[in-house]
């Protein structure tokens, strides 16, 4: 009889997988949660990502080819196979690379669940109260969050149209003044987590 000892090699994977995605998973925690001042904890992970998911796949790839060896080992040897224990499985090696698949994918769709930033039509006797003001704002970790920051200003009343720049750290925002004021809009920014700072309003 084969005894078989479960293999941890997918442990380090799933960690670099939640860690890659943590500049992802933040904000989305805080707009689901409304958790004030958690968006930007982890920013300093983006630079780090491309290395995460590296290590991500080097772990998965040595965790399978542990799975499979043993298979192989198991299928040329004439002994009795022990049966193997769920976290021991192809199956359960397989539910937790999709799940961390999932986790490293989250840029692309978690977008999906914030407002969408669509410019309103204002009348054209409302023009001069329409002002613009630019905010520089620290804290995003990936351009994700300037999905994040436009949708959630889209939602206020008065906000004409939000634009964020993820590589100029910057959000533009048009608004009517008679509904809104500059320090709402930064408010607002720094309460889903960021840091907003006025630099320029005309």
């Amino acid at each position: 009889m084969i005894r078989t000892t479960a293999s941890k090699s997918w442990i380090p994977g799933v960690i670099a997988a939640m860690a890659a995605s943590l500049c992802c998973i933040t904000p989305l925690i805080a707009f689901l949660g409304g958790i004030s001042g958690i968006a930007s904890s982890f920013s300093w992970v983006e630079p780090a990502r491309p290395y995460l998911i590296g290590l991500t796949f080097v772990a998965f790839a040595f965790a399978w080819y542990q799975q499979l060896g043993r298979k192989t080992k198991i299928a040329d040897c004439d002994c009795e196979e022990k049966p193997a224990s769920f976290p021991q499985s192809q199956k359960f090696l397989l539910i937790v690379t999709l799940l961390s698949v999932v986790l490293m994918a989250l840029p692309y769709y978690s977008s999906l669940l914030y407002g969408s930033s669509r410019e309103q039509a204002m009348p054209a006797n409302q023009a001069d109260n329409i002002k613009w003001t630019t905010f520089a704002v620290k804290g995003m970790g990936c351009a994700d969050c300037t999905r994040h920051i436009d949708g959630e200003l889209a939602r206020l009343s008065g906000v004409i149209k939000a634009t964020t720049s993820f590589d100029k750290a910057i959000t533009t925002v048009g608004y009517d003044s008679r509904k809104i004021s500059p320090d709402s809009l930064k408010n607002k920014i720094n309460q889903i987590g960021y840091r907003a700072t006025i630099t320029q309003s005309k």
